[in-house]
């Protein structure tokens, strides 16, 4: 029997709304991709004992990475800056890198700055005040950028001190991370603007207080069901679960590739009590749950309790 039945929306008299195969959260892939890199303390002293001279040349860091984008051809154009650097987006963008380094140089490992990056992977892939898509061989060049000037300032700066390649070997970790929780955030971005027809999505209540939006647009392909629609909407969205959801696990045996058995457990989410999502106006409970299929100028709406 299939565990998810009870409560997926094929039983139409079923009250509940379960969600499974969502992403990670950002705080959740930050902290497994920290345990993964295996940054330790040796790693983050000899980080310490390098701050000093990277901060000291941040400034050239931060000109030089929008002195770079401005004279190679690609990315001039995508940023619209074939004919030279407009200066207030200019501004921008240097801003943006420069709070991200001091965070960045100030060791940064919070939750928060997790959430940062999985923003900024967003931003890139277009979903930023601009609309300016950045493809992420880009977003993964331009560490690859920051890894090699911080090798050149540290050469530079402390030369044939032994502490310099355990403080890279820290650093290239690190950014590591960075570049993971960004491309996370692109590729969600990205698999929001995927389909063959656009959707449209009102929130309700505090729900525009926590996405910042009283509509958003969701793009699917044709025969997608509503399950689809709400997964792209709490991926790109993972920071509404925790109003809108009660977590809980699924356990259960697996077999490996040698046939033997071992126990898992799957995350779900399910919809607390008296939050409705509506399909032109109905709520999803009553008219097939999570399997009803959504079709071009259907518009869907999420209710928090007391409205």
């Amino acid at each position: 029997m299939n565990p998810f039945k009870q409560f997926n929306g094929q039983n139409s008299s079923s009250k509940h709304v379960i969600l499974n195969n969502l992403e990670p959260t950002p705080e959740e892939e930050w902290q497994r991709m920290y345990k993964f890199v295996n940054l330790e303390q040796t790693d983050i002293d000899a980080m310490l004992e390098t701050v000093e001279p990277l901060f000291k040349r941040g400034h050239e860091l931060v000109v030089g990475n929008y002195d770079y984008l401005l004279q190679n051809h690609d990315t001039a154009i995508i940023l619209g800056w074939e004919r030279g650097a407009d200066e207030k987006h200019l501004s921008e963008r240097r801003r943006f890198m420069t709070v991200w380094l001091a965070r960045t140089l100030g060791l940064d490992f919070s939750d928060d700055f997790a959430r940062y990056l999985f923003r900024a992977g967003q931003i890139h892939a277009g979903h930023g005040p601009r609309q300016i898509h950045v493809p992420d061989i880009y977003i993964t060049g331009a560490i690859s950028l920051v890894n090699a000037t911080f090798a050149r300032f540290l050469s530079e700066e402390m030369p044939s001190e032994a502490i310099v390649p355990t403080a890279l070997a820290g650093w290239n970790k690190m950014l590591s991370m960075h570049l993971h929780m960004m491309i996370q955030g692109y590729y969600i971005a990205r698999a929001l603007d995927y389909g063959d027809f656009s959707v449209n999505v009102s929130l309700f209540g505090k729900m525009r207080n926590i996405t910042g939006h009283k509509t958003f647009q969701v793009h699917l392909p044709i025969g997608a069901s509503i399950e689809t629609l709400l997964q792209k909407f709490f991926n790109y969205f993972p920071h509404a679960r925790q109003d809108v959801f009660d977590i809980n696990w699924l356990g259960g045996e697996r077999l490996d590739t040698t046939g033997t058995p071992w126990f898992t457990t799957e995350r779900i989410y399910q919809i607390k009590p008296m939050w409705r999502v509506l399909l032109n106006g109905r709520n999803i409970d009553y008219i097939g749950g999570l399997s009803i299929s959504v079709s071009p100028n259907d518009h869907v709406s999420i209710f928090p309790p007391g409205r």
